[in-house]
């Protein structure tokens, strides 16, 4: 399935999302040279509607088009079939931002072997650091995410944003296959269209092209706000869910999506009951364990909240939340930047 070129392949850089699959021929791993080695990996499209990542690096290879890159750069280009159709993944198809190495899909899928691959090319050319670029279907600031609490790992999020989001599940993402072997971040670019993710990623591409390293002592705590995401939200699969008026076991409101990244105090309603009385949420911790009864509540008809949480990437998008999830709750992280690992 993977097609590798040590060169960028014709046409690439006037190519439209839904023409790659036609001129790659499939998920492809491009290596192009640099002034300085060992290279930045950059992966983009593991969701095929999440087309800001490959704007952005088709404008700045664009701009580089007749000068050295400053650094060595590896480009993993993912799932071109679902980009094709514009849909985050086709049926049959398992998330490619789940089936990397450390994942709970099993090893012998075609694409956790791929995946498998990847990493230990990217670690026989002593990767330098790791970037996976993503928009994110509801409302939420840009920001980036680490895996392990650690100084490098922590600057190079800070250079996207001062929002950082720490996590463990889902297991068999890119940034927690990749943290295994060089400094890795996964970045939200923003909703899909909006010109100012795709202008944001190219800028943060382009500054860790220009790093000679990545610092290891602590960042000032005041130059960063750090997230925990404790559980992730689910609408359990035998019940039917809707936004605003509908009729379902489940309604959300309408604007669900901007409670992203606002500080809720405990009390507050995140769904109504519908007639069938059979409507509750899931909330799976880093256990994988089902603990919404530590976070929800139903009373008076309406599913609230039972402590202080902060929502991010809730979505108003039905097929996300049947394919992957609702969203996700998180909580300040009592970081000691001064003492992180």
């Amino acid at each position: 399935m993977l097609r590798v070129f040590e060169q960028l392949p014709e046409g690439l850089l006037s190519a439209d999302v839904g023409a790659l699959h036609a001129l790659l021929g499939g998920p492809s791993l491009i290596h192009l040279q640099g002034r300085r080695d060992p290279p930045l990996f950059v992966t983009t499209l593991l969701h095929g509607n999440e087309t800001g990542g490959f704007l952005a690096l088709r404008q700045l290879l664009r701009a580089y088009r007749d000068r050295e890159l400053p650094r060595s750069l590896s480009l993993f280009i993912g799932n071109v079939a679902a980009a094709r159709e514009g849909v985050r993944l086709l049926d049959g198809q398992p998330d490619y931002n789940r089936v990397w190495p450390g994942g709970e899909v099993s090893t012998e899928t075609p694409e956790a072997a791929m995946m498998a691959r990847v990493v230990e090319e990217m670690a026989g050319r002593d990767v330098f650091a790791s970037i996976d670029l993503h928009n994110n279907s509801g409302i939420n600031p840009h920001y980036g995410c680490i895996n392990r609490i650690d100084h490098r790992f922590l600057h190079l999020a800070a250079l996207f944003s001062r929002t950082v989001v720490y996590f463990t599940r889902p297991r068999g993402v890119q940034s927690m296959a990749m943290a295994a072997i060089c400094p890795a971040v996964t970045v939200e670019c923003g909703q899909t269209g909006d010109a100012r993710g795709v202008d944001h990623a190219r800028e943060f591409v382009e500054a860790a092209l220009h790093l000679a390293q990545i610092p290891d002592h602590p960042l000032p705590a005041r130059d960063v706000d750090v997230f925990h995401t404790v559980v992730t939200v689910k609408v359990p699969r035998d019940l039917c869910f809707g936004f605003g008026p509908a009729r379902a076991d489940l309604r959300f409101a309408e604007d669900l999506d901007h409670l992203n990244f606002r500080e809720l105090p405990e009390g507050t309603t995140l769904a109504w009951v519908g007639d069938s009385g059979r409507a509750r949420l899931e909330a799976w911790d880093d256990r994988g364990r089902d603990v919404a009864g530590r976070f929800f509540d139903r009373r008076e008809g309406e599913i609230r909240t039972t402590r202080p949480v902060m929502p991010s990437m809730f979505t108003l998008d039905e097929r996300i939340i049947r394919q992957d999830c609702l969203g996700y709750l998180m909580e300040r992280y009592p970081l000691d930047l001064a003492h992180a690992d």
